[in-house]
């Protein structure tokens, strides 16, 4: 892994930005700005490719793209399951993390899902949710949580975390500090977690900090609110929050991530260039964000922030000291991954072995409760 002194402002600043594709017109654009700007890692879409050979080529050419880097990419993924599907077609949905953790499936389904992501040349996935479910499914965390129970909540997180591990993918945990706490989506809006901070800290972060104190090595800090604490701010946009909340408090080490900073409740707040400097001053060590186009100019303004000394190149070099040491941790390369004719199937059978487990559990129940 090359070492930090032998990296320009420009591949530092790169090294700290994640780009979300998220449409196949602008596939080659990203290409390019990877290329231009030394981007440290690339989120896919379900949009960006319509079946597992697309994928695969897609894939490779930015692992292609990754040799021609000082540093490898990340290529990430945000792969949960149930309505967090971003896989192709080719490939069966797992069951959501509620249901996983209801039926004792967390195991078998975490190994299922390291696998087909290996497989496939991902070596980043956005999970998983150690936010604690409060309310209805269809809540923006709903589901997507394994259970309302704390403890559980953390059993199953780290069942998630050691099983990507296995399979040499990063798990990046989310959403700190508990988006199960409010019930606004950030997609859409900047949610105000109305709930005292201690009562947080006794619940909603607890699984984050058993996750943490268990080896995880990424955060995902979410868009978020605090009533009394982040002071109007975000926490992903908070400097106080991410030295006091998470660097002290939690005494967390790893690689901080946000959220992606085109949602509603930044974009609205602080538009695209601010957000993403304002995003870089918190404290945070990578920032994701789609791409627009116009996303040249807007890192142009970054670097030239940076070189004025308005962004602390020392700040930079502590993030950027975590990114190498993580990527150097899991072996990131960016070397060609092969297309395997069987693997849909192979999965496929194993969801599917799942689905009939669940669905004899069902119909067992259901007799139970008939007699």
């Amino acid at each position: 892994m090359e070492k930090l002194e032998n990296l320009s402002i420009e591949e530092k600043i790169g090294q700290m930005l994640m780009v979300g594709i998220g449409n196949p017109a602008y596939i080659e654009k990203v290409k390019r700005l990877i290329l231009k700007y030394k981007i440290g890692g690339v989120l896919l879409y379900k949009q960006d490719y319509k079946n597992y050979k697309e994928l695969n080529k897609i894939v490779n050419e930015l692992r292609n793209l990754g040799k021609k880097l000082k540093v490898p990419m990340f290529i990430a993924i945000d792969q949960e399951g149930g309505r967090v599907n971003r896989m192709p077609g080719d490939f069966k949905n797992l069951p959501s993390a509620s249901i996983l953790s209801k039926e004792g499936l967390v195991d078998k389904a975490s190994k299922i899902t390291g696998k087909m992501l290996r497989k496939t040349g991902f070596n980043f996935n956005f999970a998983p949710v150690l936010d604690i479910k409060r309310f209805k499914e269809n809540h923006a965390i709903g589901d997507r949580a394994f259970s309302k129970d704390v403890d559980e909540v953390c059993k199953c997180g780290m069942v998630y975390i050691n099983k990507m591990k296995e399979n040499n993918i990063i798990p990046a945990i989310k959403h700190y500090p508990g988006h199960g706490a409010t019930k606004k989506d950030s997609h859409i809006t900047l949610p105000v977690i109305e709930e005292a901070n201690e009562k947080l800290e006794k619940e909603d972060i607890i699984p984050f900090k058993k996750a943490i104190e268990n080896g995880a090595d990424v955060l995902l800090v979410g868009h978020l609110r605090i009533k009394n604490v982040t002071h109007g701010y975000p926490t992903s946009m908070s400097k106080s929050f991410v030295r006091k909340y998470i660097r002290k408090k939690l005494k967390f080490n790893g690689v901080i991530i946000t959220d992606d900073i085109r949602m509603k409740a930044v974009r609205i707040l602080y538009g695209r260039k601010r957000a993403l400097k304002k995003a870089l001053k918190a404290g945070n060590d990578i920032v994701l964000f789609k791409y627009n186009p116009g996303d040249e100019k807007l890192l142009n303004k970054i670097i030239e922030e940076v070189k004025r000394g308005k962004i602390k190149t020392y700040k930079i070099d502590k993030s950027v000291r975590r990114i190498l040491k993580l990527k150097e941790k899991y072996k990131i390369e960016n070397e060609k991954i092969p297309y395997l004719e069987e693997l849909p199937d192979e999965i496929n059978q194993k969801i599917e072995n799942i689905k009939n487990k669940i669905k004899g559990n069902e119909n067992g129940e259901n007799q139970k409760n008939n007699n």
